[in-house]
Order: C-alpha cells, then sequence, then structure tokens
C-alpha cells in the first residue's frame, strides 16, 4: 500500500461522513495518474503554492495602496490568513484539511492589482465584464503554465467559484450558489471573517477610523479586540454547524448580523471613505490607460506571455491586467507614459 493510500485510509476513518474524501474526488479536467506520496487535494495544494499567480499576491493591494508600513496586509496575507481560519474551523468539524487549504489559498489568485479598484475598471472596461473570482478559476484552469493550467480537481475548483460574495449574504437562502463541498463553503465563510477583522485593524493603524467609531453593538456581541473577535466567529462557525447536523456551514443569526453590520460600517467608513477613494481614482486612470494602450499594441504581451492561442484581443489584454501587481502596473505606466530621462 503505497504511503497516499494510506493517508486516503486514514481520512475514512477520522474525518466526518459529510467530509470530502481525497479518494473519492470527480476527479480533473484531464486525467492523470496520482502519486505514491500525496492525495490530489495536497497535490492542489502545492501547486498552487509554487504557481506564480500565488507569488504575485505579496504585491497585490488588499485595502491600502502601496502603504509604507510594513505591518499592512497584502493580498498574500489575506489568504493566509483565510487559509489558517478555514483550516481551524474544517479541523474542529473533522473536514478535509488538505481541500479546505488548497481552495483557500487559491480563491484570490485572479484579483487584479490595486484591489477592488481594479476589479471596477475591468468590470466596466472588458466587454465580458470581470469578476476576481471567475478570474481565479481561469487563472488556475488556462493561465498558469504557459497556458497548460494547474490542472486541478474539480473540487478545488467548485470551491474557488464559489467563494465570493460581495454584499450580499455570507450564507444565502438559496444554497445552490454555495460550493458543493463543506470545506468549499467553510472559505467561503473564513473569507468574510478574515477580511472584516484585518481590515478593520489596518484602518485602525492607518489612523483611518478610532476605537470609539465601531458601532457598540458590534463590539457587545463579538468582542472588541482581533483575536476575541475572530475567536467569537470561528467558535460560532464550529457550534452553529454542529448544530444542524452538517446540513451546511452555518453560522448564528446574532453573529452574522454582527459582521454585516461590521461590513457596512467598513464600506462607508473605510473601502468608500474619502482617502481611499482618491487614491483608487488614480488607480483607476492607471489601469484604464493601460488596458488602452495594449489593446492597440496586443503583440507586446504576446511576446511576454506567449498566449498565440488566444484570439480573444479584449481576453488577453484583460488576463494580462488581471495579473499585474500594483508595483508592476505602476512601473510599465511610467514607462509608457511618463517623460523618460535622456540616456546620454
Amino acid at each position: 500500500m503505497t504511503i497516499r493510500a494510506q493517508t486516503e485510509e486514514i481520512e475514512r476513518k477520522i474525518l466526518h461522513p459529510r467530509a470530502s474524501l481525497s479518494a473519492e474526488s470527480k476527479g480533473r479536467l484531464r486525467p492523470e495518474r496520482e502519486g505514491v506520496i500525496r492525495t490530489c487535494f495536497q497535490r492542489d495544494r502545492d501547486r498552487i503554492i509554487h504557481s506564480k499567480a500565488f507569488r504575485r499576491l505579496k504585491h497585490k493591494t488588499q485595502v491600502f495602496l502601496a502603504p509604507k508600513g510594513d505591518h499592512y496586509r497584502t493580498r498574500l496575507t489575506h489568504v493566509l490568513e483565510v487559509a489558517q481560519i478555514a483550516r481551524t474551523i474544517s479541523r474542529a468539524l473533522r473536514l478535509n484539511e488538505d481541500l479546505t487549504e488548497a481552495i483557500a489559498l487559491a480563491h484570490d489568485l485572479g484579483h487584479t492589482p490595486f484591489g477592488h479598484a481594479g476589479e471596477s475598471v475591468l468590470r466596466e472596461i472588458h466587454p465580458g465584464g470581470f469578476d476576481h473570482y471567475k478570474q481565479s478559476l481561469r487563472v488556475v484552469d488556462k493561465l498558469e503554465r504557459n497556458g497548460q493550467g494547474l490542472n486541478l480537481t474539480y473540487e478545488v475548483r467548485n470551491g474557488i467559484v464559489t467563494h465570493s460574495k460581495g454584499k450580499g449574504e455570507i450564507i444565502p437562502s438559496d444554497k445552490s450558489g454555495l460550493a458543493e463541498t463543506l470545506e468549499g463553503q467553510v472559505v467561503r465563510v473564513s473569507d468574510i471573517i478574515a477580511y472584516v477583522n484585518h481590515d478593520l485593524d489596518d484602518a485602525l493603524r492607518a489612523g483611518v477610523i478610532k476605537r470609539t467609531d465601531i458601532p457598540p453593538e458590534v463590539v457587545k456581541v463579538i468582542g472588541e479586540g482581533y483575536s476575541k473577535r475572530i475567536d467569537t466567529m470561528v467558535k460560532d462557525v464550529i457550534y452553529s454547524t454542529i448544530e444542524i447536523d452538517y446540513e451546511h456551514i452555518n453560522m448564528s443569526e446574532t453573529v452574522s448580523e454582527a459582521i454585516y453590520r461590521l461590513r457596512d460600517f467598513l464600506f462607508e467608513k473605510v473601502y468608500e471613505s474619502e482617502h481611499i477613494q482618491r487614491e483608487f481614482k488614480k488607480a483607476k486612470r492607471v489601469l484604464t490607460d493601460l488596458y488602452e494602450y495594449y489593446l492597440e499594441h496586443l503583440d507586446e504581451i504576446i511576446q511576454t506571455t506567449k498566449v498565440e492561442n488566444e484570439k480573444d484581443g479584449h481576453r488577453v489584454v484583460c488576463d494580462f491586467i488581471a495579473g499585474m501587481t500594483d508595483r508592476f502596473a505602476l512601473m510599465t505606466y511610467e514607462r509608457l507614459f511618463m517623460p523618460q530621462a535622456w540616456q546620454i
């Protein structure tokens, strides 16, 4: 018996009956022989970590554009915090941690430079629209490995494309929009637990808001400190899910309402604040100009990315822009549109 087979047998013995078993995966887009050491979900996680798109997340905005402080979150630290929270929940519920972690690490691979400002620009100017969760799936299916994709399992791909909520419900009344696996649903909940807490923490550090600004009804329910808030939310997810016998990943009405209130507060005081929006307008101008330029100079992208098989020029440009880091976008903009010092 291989080590992989031993691990799969351990999963059968210790995981919850509703957990996703590696040995029962629905498989990959292109069939391939599985290894002797790692399960399919472990291999997916490792492929994601070693991808170029994952490495680029360290230079993509979470909330604050090009922050000078070393302790502000980036898109990379965000996905790591989501993964940590999701693994804690999955372990407590005896779900498949490897699948949970793979989905968590990949869920934002398609995010644009400059955070949601970049996403809104591409949604406006790309004829097909743009959603970062769909782009994340496109990254792992097609764009990585010079067009070959990572060939991930169905369960990871399904979790990626169903994680996003926007301003919608954390756990929607219509369950058809949820991931098919409980592990994918864990990531969806962990995503909002992570970002409302770390974005609040960063906003306090930046002086955008004060602790006294946080709605008292939120503090009363989930606590005041960073660790206390996460602890309250994580425990609520675990015990609420057990209470309904794993029908789906769940939260109590009291805690979910507090999270909604905190999210609304962050949109009003942080994400849509005058300071943030002023910088986002600049970022939108940068990406709009870059999009228009590359639409007229597709050959420059093709030389860089080797995407000769893609016939849709808008799609080529959209993929290229979405894959940029903040600093690469700014550096490219400066090279293309700003006067350069004369080289003597």
